[in-house]
């Protein structure tokens, strides 16, 4: 009865009309982003963070509009992969595969359709899993002292393995700039500056919003300029966006074990929407056995992977909300912002801000339908989108991106900084370091420095404090465990690729 009166509470909060234009604004952009091949959410996220502060607007506000942001992008990524086969990101890579098929004989629409209703279908079972499963985490995790944080910590840098791409060597690299990152400005406890180099600017640390913006936005604007544009590719035909009974029925059994696939891993901190697609399209590659025609322009191909990555989706809220710990770039994004707008997303979260959270899960409900009368209708609508010359969207993203910079904190100094560091992230993409790990040690770095020392200060430098309650311990094996997870989930796909037929 509790879950279902803050539901009720969550729902007064997301049918607030600012906050009913924001889930439409969210999942728009949302989709916009999904569709245009190479922006992808991490960048769109950053783009409309300074957006929530130049509207001031309330973090419950704020948040709902960036996971509109998040999950629309799961949705609008299918459209791309089956019209042109370029998975506009990459958790709708595995979508090409039978999607691009489908659009060759003829049957975009329905291919487009199942994509539609599979994401509705995952991402309304994935908030039901949130709005169960995230309480009892939270009343788990409520007994947090200063070594148990710590060692949540860990367990959130124990996560790099997820985002480090192909070369681990590189991501904790990247990690350690973003440690550095962390300790500019006052030392926390002492407030003698650190790393400042004589600058006031600097006196108040590193602003997540320029280093995430310069990296990723900017940064992608330059990377792009260099790239081909896709203008040659042969887009096909979308036709009726139809899906008969028969369609449907068919595919709906995988709809739903991909649902569940997707939101168990999505849960596990660091695993992502990715390896959920891709592990959903090969468990039922097996599943289905000879009954299926994966590669081949099979429908059930397509809704896997678009279940999978809209349930994992949903579930990486729930140690982003309950233990304060990104799993990917756009949801460490979403933390800073969050941290930046006074609120600290942890065990406490449940209880000292529920406009928040049962606001943001009410909203996904709403937005999930919003998602559907978006994608079936209007699918035509998104698709012109991709006539728009790079000319013109290009320098779009970095007006917005100064725009926004500048309307946060009105200071000039922002956009030099962010200028910098979108230089920094072309550097990296061009020499193939991944950026996300540089957000997760500028997120959380900051905040595990601050408990190490309370923990120290508590136990008069016994180290052995931190290991002392079970609580700690678990959380230290677990990110052991979370290390090689990724790993072991990575090479069960492609045992599945390369078992039976090629995907």
């Amino acid at each position: 009865m509790d879950i279902l009166q803050a539901l009720v509470h969550g729902f007064g909060v997301a049918f607030q009309p600012i906050n009913l234009l924001l889930v439409f604004l969210g999942c728009l952009v949302g989709t916009l982003i999904g569709v245009l091949p190479g922006i992808g959410p991490i960048s769109g996220v950053a783009l409309l963070v300074p957006l929530t502060f130049a509207l001031k607007l309330p973090p419950e506000s704020a948040l709902i509009l960036l996971a509109g942001i998040y999950y629309g992008a799961m949705y609008g990524g299918s459209t791309t992969s089956i019209l042109l086969n370029i998975p506009g990101e990459t958790s709708s890579v595995v979508t090409t595969l039978d999607g691009y098929q489908l659009a060759k004989q003829g049957r975009a629409g329905p291919a487009l359709a199942i994509a539609a209703w599979g994401s509705f279908i995952a991402g309304t079972l994935s908030v039901v899993g949130l709005m169960l499963l995230g309480p009892l985490l939270a009343q788990w995790a409520i007994r947090f002292g200063p070594a148990e944080y710590f060692a949540l910590m860990v367990f959130g840098f124990s996560t790099l393995s997820a985002l480090a791409g192909k070369n681990m060597a590189k991501a904790l690299i990247a990690t350690a700039f973003g440690l550095m990152l962390a300790t500019v400005g006052q030392d926390p406890q002492s407030g003698i500056s650190r790393y400042t180099f004589g600058l006031l600017q600097l006196e108040d640390g590193m602003d997540f919003l320029v280093v995430a913006i310069g990296l990723f936005a900017v940064g992608e604007v330059l990377v792009l300029l260099e790239e081909k544009s896709h203008s040659s590719a042969v887009m096909a035909q979308v036709g009726r966006v139809y899906l008969s009974l028969k369609e449907f029925m068919g595919a709906l059994a995988t709809i739903l074990r991909s649902s569940v696939l997707g939101f168990l891993i999505g849960v596990l901190p660091g695993a992502g929407a990715s390896i959920a697609s891709f592990v959903a399209y090969t468990v039922e590659k097996r599943w289905l056995g000879r009954r299926g025609r994966f590669g081949q322009g099979d429908l059930r191909g397509v809704a896997a992977p678009e279940s999978a990555n809209n349930a994992a989706a949903g579930g990486a809220m729930i140690p982003l909300l309950t233990l304060g710990l990104p799993g990917s770039g756009t949801t460490a994004i979403m933390l800073g912002a969050l941290i930046s707008l006074g609120v600290t997303p942890g065990p406490q979260m449940f209880q000292q801000h529920p406009n928040i959270v049962w606001g943001l899960i009410a909203s996904m409900y709403v937005g999930n339908v919003v998602l559907l009368i978006l994608n079936l209708p209007l699918v035509w609508v998104f698709v012109r989108l991709l006539t728009v010359p790079a000319w013109f969207l290009l320098p779009a993203v970095l007006a917005v991106s100064f725009i926004g910079v500048y309307a946060v904190n009105n200071n000039p100094f922002d956009l030099l900084l962010m200028s910098v560091f979108g230089l920094v992230g072309y550097l990296m993409r061009k020499f193939d370091f991944p950026l996300a790990p540089v957000l997760l040690g500028l997120v959380l770095g900051y905040l595990m420095e601050i408990n190490l020392r309370r923990a120290m200060a508590i136990s008069n430098g016994e180290v052995g404090f931190l290991f002392s309650s079970p609580i700690a311990v678990v959380l230290w094996i677990l990110a052991g465990l979370s290390l090689f997870a990724p790993t072991i989930i990575s090479r069960f796909a492609r045992r599945g690729q390369l078992g039976g037929d090629e995907i």
